[in-house]
């Protein structure tokens, strides 16, 4: 009888998370933050587009990654379903939330690279005549253990 009851309190026991499960805390740690940007290239204007993306945003981009203020960038097209859609998507991936907070570090690596702000304003300037900035948002991947 003491062997049964026994048997049955360790059975019972092991239906109980142990320490180790029952520990407190993320199964996951905190990873790279990517900034994505959706936008709209008008109709007829994707090449100029791909142009300026090759000549200048390219060149800035590895700048800025070797300068580690930024880990990767990519660029990609979507085929809309509607003219309200983004066509051309951005995603730069920060190291962290932190790295979000260099932009005068970023800055000077563009002056650097494309010329003055003045000189990337007018640019800004010219490229919304074809370019709309639809929105943009931060993911933060999680790394799972």
């Amino acid at each position: 009888m003491k062997t049964t009851i026994l048997m049955l309190l360790c059975v019972a026991a092991s239906f109980f998370p142990s320490g180790a499960r029952a520990q407190v805390g993320r199964t996951y740690r905190e990873g790279p933050v990517t900034a994505v940007t959706y936008l709209k290239v008008e109709y007829g204007r994707f090449d100029d587009y791909v142009e300026w993306l090759t000549a200048t945003w390219k060149p800035t981009m590895e700048a800025k990654k070797k300068a580690g203020l930024i880990l990767d960038y990519k660029v990609f097209s979507a085929r809309s379903k509607s003219p309200t859609e983004p066509n051309v998507l951005f995603m730069i991936t920060y190291p962290n939330m932190a790295g979000l907070d260099r932009g005068a570090e970023e800055e000077a690596v563009a002056e650097k690279v494309i010329g003055s702000a003045d000189a990337q304003n007018k640019a800004r300037v010219g490229r919304s005549e074809y370019r709309t900035v639809l929105g943009s948002e931060l993911l933060r991947e999680l790394i799972l253990r």
